[in-house]
C-alpha cells in the first residue's frame, strides 16, 4: 500500500541507496554555473532505457544556445534532442506533489531557463517536486512524427509515478504545466493520455499517463490555419496537412470527460499565439463537464513566464496556480 509516510521513507531512502546507472547529463553549456549562486541542476532520468525509438534521417546532435544577451539573465534553448529526459528539482521539504513541467520553443527548440528552469526553482521552493521535460522534436526526423513529443510525456509521466516513493510524492498529485508549444505537449498529454503512441518497454507503462491536473500557459491549442500558430503547425504536421489531420492534432477537439481539470492562462495582446487558442479549449472542456480555470489578462504579450510577467498583472499567475492547484487536491 502506497502512502504518505512510504513516499516520505522513500524519500529518505533514496539518500542511502547505491548510485543509479548513469543518466545523460541536463543540457548545458560547459561545466560551470552561468549565473553566479544559482546552482545548475544535475539529477536526470533518461526516458528510454535503451534510447528513444524510431529515429530516421539523417543523424542529429543535440546543441544548446544561449540567447541573452546579459551575464546575470540566461535565456538558453537547445535542439536535437536524441536523448530525451527529465531534469529534476527537488524542494527542500516535499509536499507530495509534483509537476511534470513542458518548456515551449515552437517545436524547433526546447526552451531550459525562462519556461523550464525558473519555474521548476519557484515550484522548487513551495514544496513541489518538479520534473523538467527535455522532449523530442516532430521535425528532426522521428517516426511517430507528431506523436513524439506526446510519447516522451506520456512515458515522463508514468516514469514519475514508478518512482513516486523516491521523491516523496503522492502518485495521484501529478500535474502537467506546459507554456507555448509546451502547452499544446502538456495539453495533448491530457487529453490523449491514452493514445497508444509507442510500444511499452517495461512495467511503468503499465501505470496512467493521466495527469491530475494541467496547467496550460499561452499555449499553443489549435492547428487550424486560422488559430494555429504557423511555425509550431508547419513543424508538427507539415505545411501540407490535411484539414482531417489539423483536427486531430487540436487539443480541443480531444477533450473529454476524462480530461483532468485544467488552469488556462494566457493574455489578451499576445502577438504570437491567439488567445482563442486557450478560449477555445476552456468552451471545449465547459461542453465536457470538465472543471476548467481561466486567466486572461488584457497585457502580457507571449513568452512571459515568470521574468517577463514581472510588474503586470499576469505576474500573479504562478500564486493563481498554486491557489487553484491546493483545490484540486495538490498542495
Amino acid at each position: 500500500m502506497f502512502n504518505r509516510r512510504t513516499a516520505i521513507l522513500g524519500t529518505l531512502a533514496s539518500g542511502l541507496a547505491a548510485p543509479a546507472l548513469a543518466q545523460t547529463a541536463p543540457p548545458r553549456i560547459g561545466s560551470g554555473t552561468p549565473v553566479a549562486g544559482l546552482p545548475e541542476p544535475d539529477e536526470t532520468i533518461d526516458l528510454w532505457p535503451k534510447g528513444a525509438p524510431g529515429k530516421i534521417g539523417p543523424t542529429i546532435i543535440e546543441t544548446v544556445e544561449e540567447r541573452s544577451k546579459e551575464a546575470a539573465l540566461t535565456d538558453r534553448a537547445v535542439h536535437g534532442i536524441t536523448r530525451p529526459r527529465l531534469v529534476v528539482f527537488r524542494p527542500r521539504i516535499p509536499n507530495g506533489s509534483a509537476v511534470l513541467v513542458t518548456p515551449g520553443g515552437g517545436y524547433v527548440r526546447v526552451v531550459i531557463d525562462k519556461e523550464g528552469y525558473e519555474i521548476g526553482r519557484w515550484l522548487a521552493a513551495r514544496g513541489y517536486t518538479v520534473f523538467v521535460l527535455f522532449y523530442r522534436l516532430p521535425g528532426e526526423g522521428w517516426a511517430a512524427g507528431p506523436n513524439v513529443a506526446l510519447a516522451d510525456a506520456q512515458r515522463a509521466m508514468r516514469i514519475i509515478r514508478a518512482r513516486a516513493g523516491d521523491y516523496g510524492i503522492m502518485p495521484d498529485r501529478v500535474a502537467a504545466m506546459g507554456f507555448s508549444a509546451g502547452g499544446h505537449v502538456a495539453a495533448d498529454l491530457a487529453t490523449r493520455f491514452a493514445a497508444s503512441v509507442y510500444a511499452p518497454v517495461d512495467a511503468g507503462d503499465r501505470l496512467s499517463a493521466r495527469p491530475d491536473v494541467a496547467a496550460l500557459i499561452y499555449a499553443v491549442q489549435s492547428m487550424t490555419p486560422v488559430l494555429a500558430h504557423p511555425g509550431s503547425r508547419d513543424l508538427l504536421i507539415g505545411p501540407g496537412a490535411s484539414a482531417a489531420l489539423a483536427a486531430a492534432h487540436s487539443t480541443a477537439n480531444n477533450v473529454s470527460a476524462t480530461t483532468p481539470p485544467c488552469f488556462l492562462v494566457h493574455a489578451e495582446d499576445d502577438p504570437v499565439v491567439k488567445v482563442e487558442n486557450s478560449v477555445e479549449f476552456r468552451a471545449a472542456c465547459k461542453r465536457a463537464g470538465v472543471p476548467v480555470e481561466t486567466h486572461l489578462f488584457t497585457n502580457g504579450g507571449h513568452g512571459f513566464g515568470l521574468r517577463r510577467a514581472l510588474g503586470k498583472p499576469a505576474e500573479a499567475w504562478p500564486e493563481l496556480f498554486t491557489t487553484w492547484a491546493r483545490t484540486q487536491g495538490l498542495s
